[in-house]
């Protein structure tokens, strides 16, 4: 559990005291939005369990997040819309979404760890991590808020269009997603970009879109 502290304990050395964690969850899927976290834990501040949210059960996941949500000094959850990522690709729609949470904090950070993408439009003082989120408490941190975040939005869009399963796969290319994909054609929330999607929209295939259906309605 301490090898997660490492790169806080360092910059609490150096004097930093409001390290803020960002990573995202979502750059993979065929359907759905990019949600990005930041998040300034209390500094010296130890939660049992914490790690990156892929490693950890739905449950314990939910336990984390109100743990983190309850004690952060500060986090902000942007969500990327599915037009976003296909405008400006899932790279840097992905930038843009860290940016966005990363200002959008209430409580300016001192300096930020990164999950592996390098920010170089950041003023702020920073550090990008390759696999972050399993090495720094922090950007585990964001890691969790963005994840959760991002399946219970996935789980009302199964309410939305439920033929594609996406309570269960979160929009992931699974066998059951394309063969939804295969049967009934991308929906409102699939990445027109995004290989098999852009296939059967050359097709035709795509189904008709609601119009007053918004991607970024997380309410």
């Amino acid at each position: 559990m301490e090898e997660l502290y490492k790169f806080e304990e360092e910059l609490y050395d150096l004097g930093y005291q409001t390290i803020c964690g960002v990573d995202e969850a979502g750059r993979g899927p065929l359907a759905g939005p990019v949600v990005v976290a930041a998040c300034i834990l209390p500094p010296f501040l130890r939660i049992d369990g914490i790690n990156d949210s892929k490693k950890l059960s739905e449950k314990k996941r939910d336990e984390l997040y109100k743990i983190i949500v309850k004690k952060a000094v500060a986090y902000k959850v942007v969500f990327v819309s599915v037009k976003d990522v296909d405008e400006l690709n899932i790279y840097n729609a992905t930038k843009k979404g860290m940016l966005e949470a990363i200002n959008g904090l209430e409580v300016k950070p001192d300096h930020c760890l990164i999950d592996a993408m390098p920010l170089n439009e950041l003023e702020l003082s920073h550090t990008s991590i390759i696999h972050g989120d399993a090495r720094s408490a922090s950007i585990a941190a964001a890691s969790i808020l963005a994840k959760v975040t991002r399946d219970r939005y996935m789980e009302k869009m199964d309410i939305k269009y439920p033929n594609y399963g996406f309570k269960k796969h979160k929009g992931y290319g699974t066998k059951m997603h394309l063969e939804a994909l295969e049967k009934y054609g991308p929906c409102a929330i699939h990445r027109k970009t995004f290989n098999p999607v852009s296939k059967y929209i050359a097709q035709g295939r795509q189904v008709a879109l609601d119009l007053d259906f918004d991607d970024n309605d997380n309410e």
